[in-house]
């Protein structure tokens, strides 16, 4: 799916945790041991950062309304930080100048693997002059059912991806998106084997809440369970009595306000605290965003709250 097109992908203010594991140099240049990392405990803010919305959320008003009405509609909700799914139909250079008029700022970007894979140094230069640190795939593409030989090919692209955003200074990830999670041969899932085969340097991961439980897994035990491979995640929940499946596909009344539906949304905020998770992003796939997206900040406000009196 083309970068350039919306169409085809898909502030909360909050206390910033303290950077920790630096190293501290003397005045002779020694450096002396890094300090342990806070504890978690029940008054550490839920938030490493603030909520950031991925922009997918808002195309229908990218549409019909265009991209300067629509990012300051995402500014006034309260965003500071977005992620980038495509440039609305204007040029790089374009959609770059409407962000920086609204004040918002991306964090990460999703791309097609395949444009990535043919063109590295253009998806490269695309994340630079936006600004973000990670590049992201939102769909691998494959004949449904995805099976043993899409993992393979999955583990291979994401590998050669990885590698060559690191050496550019970036991070790559894969936004799981709910197909992957079948069983695989030897136990676990599709999306294990792929994270067991794939560089932990090079290759991270996004968790989508609410596909990866419309596939079956428990959002909260993934982030249990690969501490230190999501680098963010999507905030998004689910119609209470949805069927859950492995197609990665659902109607778009699927997606309900934070808190409303059937995923454990709190308990993705608190586990994701002590692990590689540094952004929280919110996602709308429904047909009211500017309803939901509100909804969904005020709920985490509410979160926050309950922690900040505890």
């Amino acid at each position: 799916m083309p970068f350039q097109s919306l169409s085809v992908l898909r502030r909360l203010a909050a206390p910033v945790v303290a950077l920790a594991g630096l190293a501290v140099v003397t005045a002779c240049g020694t450096p002396e041991p890094a300090p342990e990392p806070a504890p978690v405990t029940d008054s550490t803010p839920l938030l490493k950062n603030p909520i950031a919305l991925q922009l997918w959320s808002m195309n229908r008003s990218f549409e019909t309304e265009g991209v300067p009405a629509t990012l300051a509609k995402v500014k006034a909700m309260g965003f500071n930080h977005v992620e980038l799914a495509g440039t609305a139909g204007l040029s790089r250079d374009e959609f770059k100048a409407e962000l920086d008029r609204a004040g918002l700022t991306p964090i990460s970007m999703h791309v097609d693997i395949q444009a990535l894979l043919d063109n590295p140094q253009q998806i490269i230069e695309d994340a630079k002059v936006f600004g973000v640190q990670y590049v992201g795939n939102a769909w691998f593409p494959h004949e449904p059912p995805f099976d043993a030989a899409d993992a393979d090919r999955a583990v291979e692209a994401f590998n050669t991806a990885g590698r060559l955003l690191r050496e550019a200074g970036l991070t790559f990830f894969y936004h799981a998106h709910g197909y992957e999670f079948v069983p695989a041969e030897g136990g676990g899932t599709l999306f294990d084997s792929i994270v067991a085969r794939t560089d932990p340097e090079n290759v991270k991961f996004q968790l989508d809440a609410m596909w990866a439980f419309h596939g079956g897994e428990d959002p909260v035990a993934l982030l249990r369970r690969y501490p230190d491979r999501f680098v963010s995640t999507h905030l998004k929940d689910m119609r209470p009595g949805t069927e859950r499946n492995n197609t990665g596909q659902a109607p778009p009344d699927t997606s309900v306000a934070l808190g409303t539906g059937m995923v454990d949304i709190q308990g993705v905020l608190e586990a994701a605290r002590d692990t590689s998770v540094e952004w929280h992003i919110l996602e709308e796939e429904s047909t009211q965003p500017e309803v939901n997206i509100p909804a969904g900040l005020e709920y985490i406000r509410q979160l926050e709250a309950q922690r900040q009196q505890q």
